[in-house]
């Protein structure tokens, strides 16, 4: 994997920590009362796959090494351009229970790099 690539996996695991930390002592009903909170999530969603977009275009064996990029990518492709029909019940599932297992993907992904 070419050094660009790299960097814009690290930039997704800094993102997935980021949610990480801004979830950890929230609950659901706290996050859809902050439009804080859930758009500081949803900005990391979408730095997650921007950055996912531009590394599977540079080295097309991120996507292998990813799975799941596609359906991040269009995540991030809903958030920017579908703001309007955003469930935010969503965005709290993938936050809590998607992206914990998205970080150690990475974690295992750049380790091997």
């Amino acid at each position: 994997m070419n050094p660009r690539s790299i960097k814009r996996l690290e930039d997704a695991a800094e993102a997935c920590a980021k949610i990480g930390a801004f979830t950890r002592d929230h609950s659901l009903e706290q996050f859809l009362d902050s439009d804080l909170l859930r758009s500081a999530v949803e900005r990391q969603l979408e730095i997650i796959g921007e950055a996912f977009g531009i590394a599977s275009k540079e080295d097309t064996s991120v996507d292998e090494l990813i799975p799941e990029l596609p359906r991040i990518v269009a995540l991030r492709n809903r958030l920017i351009h579908g703001y309007d029909s955003v469930d935010p019940e969503l965005v709290w599932d993938l936050a809590r229970h998607k992206v914990p297992s998205l970080m150690e993907q990475l974690k295992t992904v750049l380790k091997d790099h």
